[in-house]
């Protein structure tokens, strides 16, 4: 059979069965609701790493142990989260207002999984959509069909062991742009969460449904001169978190822009912590390695070993290098490096000044990134609160962009799915969590005299 009728038969199945199971699930008890959702998490953390292995394997992006830490992120981080939040039944009551508040769930769950996070997103989507009591089925990308399914396939089955109905939680297993297509578009589809490229956002979008969506991430990372004591930190947490899984996540650090006062020893500092600063002919080709043309990033050279880009790039780094730098000083298309690179590959500016400091970060934020999020390392209070207008829907402040943006070394709700806002066409700038997939009903009784309406405003009927 042809490819495309596979995947869009699978994906009528599966929506049309998930449908079946939700009306089936619908009115369980919270508790046991919670009891399911526990279990799974708990099934998956001593699978962490082999998943982690099997993604690294099938989709070639990223590295074991890093993987194995965002599964783990999401087994426990966000299950805690979970536990402690209310998304069934009485949600909140007033009693001056005579308002109270019930979450119902949406249905079915589409759920868009990137091929660089394949089993870490599946984890959080989920966990979510089960704990706000919705049936789920997962879409992976076709580079991460295999890893996908076993995700699934895990926390499926302990969920029916725990009492769900076969076929609440499930995976495409044939998976092409049109089967997708189709399972955001049935008929038994409630609401869509998309996470991955610009394209496969904006099919989302365009698939009729509700949608949850999040675009891309050019991260800037303004490094003020007031950290100049602690400047090694500041080095030490820009190089882990850009590092990180080979930079697959798109809300690690793109650029850093540090004040002239300081630029010298955070380089200093860079490369003691593991960057490797290329020369311009060596960042020319580089970019040529990870962008095909303009504006498309080179999808065989995403998320790969900083040694591994080097020598595509046809030069040597020294041992231990964890990031490549580029030493910029324009924004735009004609300097590729300037914009999100899914890659242990980061942009470097010097700032004459504040304003030029803050000013650069927000034109690197609307360049390919608007709306996602930013770092500013600085103890002046004054200047985060400058920093703060630039565009994005997270603002982190002294930390790693990626483990405080995802919620860990922050309070921000832990999540693997973080909306960039009506910046860049998303219909939420949150952390999403299952409270987004909920309906919230409200019950208000009348709280003042219905008949009033004529008095205060004019004769009535």
């Amino acid at each position: 059979m042809d490819a495309d009728l596979e995947s869009v038969a699978a994906a009528r199945r599966c929506a049309d069965s998930a449908f079946t199971a939700y009306q089936k699930f619908l009115g369980t008890d919270p508790s046991r609701v919670d009891a399911i959702v526990d279990a799974m998490a708990k099934a998956i953390e001593p699978e962490a790493k082999r998943l982690g292995q099997m993604a690294v394997d099938e989709t070639g992006y990223g590295n074991v142990p890093d993987k194995r830490v965002k599964n783990l992120f999401n087994a426990l981080s966000v299950a805690d989260y979970l536990r402690d939040i209310t998304t069934l039944g009485m949600l909140w009551s007033d009693e001056s207002t005579k308002i109270a508040a019930f979450g119902e769930p949406m249905g079915v769950v589409a759920a868009l999984v990137p091929v660089t996070n394949p089993t870490s997103t599946i984890i959080f989507k989920v966990l979510s959509a089960v704990k706000a009591g919705n049936a789920i089925v997962c879409a992976p990308h076709p580079r991460g069909v295999k890893c996908g399914l076993e995700t699934v396939r895990i926390m499926a089955t302990v969920a029916e062991q725990m009492g769900a109905p076969k076929g609440l939680i499930q995976c495409l297993d044939k998976v092409t742009q049109q089967g997708t297509a189709e399972l955001m578009s049935h008929r038994r589809t409630s609401v869509v969460m998309a996470t991955g490229g610009p394209a496969m956002v904006k099919a989302a979008y365009s698939s009729g449904k509700p949608t949850l969506a999040v675009g891309a991430g050019n991260v800037p990372c303004y490094v003020h001169k007031s950290k100049a004591a602690s400047i090694s930190e500041v080095a030490e947490q820009i190089v882990v978190s850009k590092c990180f899984d080979y930079g697959t996540a798109c809300v690690s650090e793109q650029a850093v822009i540090a004040d002239k006062e300081i630029a010298r020893e955070l380089r200093h500092e860079l490369k003691l912590h593991g960057a490797y600063f290329c020369t311009a002919a060596e960042a020319d080709r580089l970019a040529d390695v990870i962008f095909i043309g303009k504006r498309a990033m080179n999808p065989e050279h995403v998320g790969q070993a900083p040694e591994r880009l080097a020598e595509l790039a046809g030069f040597s780094v020294p041992p231990r290098t964890r990031i490549l730098v580029s030493e910029e000083s324009e924004i735009g298309w004609h300097r590729p490096l300037s914009a999100e690179k899914l890659n242990p590959v980061l942009a470097f500016y010097e700032a004459q000044d504040t304003d030029h400091g803050i000013k650069l970060s927000h034109d690197i934020a609307k360049f390919e990134g608007w709306g996602h999020s930013s770092v500013v390392h600085s103890d002046d209070p004054t200047v985060v609160a400058k920093f703060a207008a630039v565009p994005t829907g997270r603002v982190l402040v002294n930390t790693p962009a990626i483990i405080g943006g995802m919620g860990y070394s922050t309070d921000l709700e832990p999540s693997f799915m973080l909306g960039t806002g009506t910046w860049s066409g998303s219909i939420t700038s949150d952390n999403v969590t299952a409270l987004h997939l909920i309906n919230i009903k409200r019950v208000a009784y009348e709280s003042r005299p219905w008949r009033d309406i004529y008095e205060q405003y004019g004769e009535g009927a």
